[in-house]
């Protein structure tokens, strides 16, 4: 994989484990929400798509177009799911279940749809990733706790075993999948749309915000009073989630223009060691060393992506 395609791997992650975080922490739920931040988005970022990318804007063509609204339909089940999904789980569960669900089957459909390579290492790369997934989420010990809270374990001082992970991690685990799912089809749409279609990133994705804003406009104008107040409350979440999400995507798409889509997808897990630390530092989830653990393998794997993808 190119120097470049890390580079712009490694912001992303960044940017893509904070506003993650943002989210958790805002707590709040639904289409109102949604449509918040893909206004956010189309208004913030009008200016550099109207102003300097004119020509690109003209050139998008029926199949790119077609592309768009699928992203579109896509990318607004997918935020909705993963506030459910926040606000049934855990951030360090939800998160990695999802984005070890995603770029595997997303590995999957670059292989089947795009005429991709598969290589020993990229194999390596992706099973290392999704171990590293796996580990940070928890691994056995917590399918064992879970199963211990549902026999009524008792732990080693008499006292029944606690509880409350346990009963999060079965809707964590099952949202975090079907966030992954949602991953996994928009991934590969839009990578064909930059990397076949030659669709510019930002012009794509702008594109793909403003129909959802649009699209959403009706819905939310019938809950004026519920829009009001979430707007009110979480208008700084909202703009900055509506800032940071395409930026970090943007520059992923980005990415996929100097290496295979089956690489970057996975290789954009760097934002789980970013996330760990995060979950650790401000939001008090512990278990520091079984994230570092976790995050090691997932450094292995991209890794091994870099390696699969050569200097090309």
């Amino acid at each position: 994989m190119p120097l470049t395609a890390l580079l712009l791997i490694a912001v992303a992650a960044f940017i893509h484990a904070w506003w993650n975080l943002l989210m958790k922490r805002a707590g709040a739920g639904g289409l109102v929400f949604v449509w918040g931040i893909t206004a956010a988005t189309s208004l913030v970022y009008a200016v550099p798509v109207l102003a300097v990318m004119r020509d690109d804007l003209a050139a998008v063509g029926a199949p790119i177009a077609l592309a768009v609204l699928v992203s579109a339909a896509v990318h607004t089940l997918y935020l909705w799911v993963l506030q459910r999904g926040y606000a049934a789980g855990d951030l360090s569960v939800v998160y990695p279940v999802a984005r070890g669900v995603g770029p595997a089957l997303a590995w999957v459909g670059a292989i089947a749809l795009l005429g991709e390579a598969v290589t020993p290492a990229s194999i390596a790369g992706l099973a290392l990733i999704v171990a590293g997934t796996f580990t940070i989420a928890g691994g056995w010990a917590m399918l064992r706790a879970d199963g211990g809270a549902a026999t009524g374990a008792r732990t080693t001082a008499g006292a029944p075993a606690p509880a409350g992970a346990a009963a999060r991690l079965g809707p964590g685990i099952a949202r975090g999948a079907a966030i992954g799912v949602t991953i996994a089809v928009y991934t590969v749409n839009d990578g064909r749309a930059v990397r076949l279609l030659r669709a510019d990133p930002v012009v794509f994705y702008w594109l793909v915000n403003v129909v959802q804003a649009v699209a959403l406009a009706p819905w939310v104008a019938r809950r004026a009073a519920e829009a009001r107040a979430i707007v009110g409350r979480h208008a700084r979440t909202l703009l900055a989630v509506g800032v940071l999400s395409p930026l970090g995507y943007m520059l992923a798409l980005q990415a996929m223009k100097y290496a295979p889509v089956s690489h970057v997808a996975p290789a954009r897990e760097l934002s789980m060691l970013i996330a760990a630390f995060l979950g650790v530092r401000m939001l008090g989830e512990g278990e520091l060393w079984r994230r570092v653990a976790g995050a090691a393998l997932i450094a292995a794997g991209v890794a091994c992506l870099a390696l699969a993808g050569g200097g090309g």
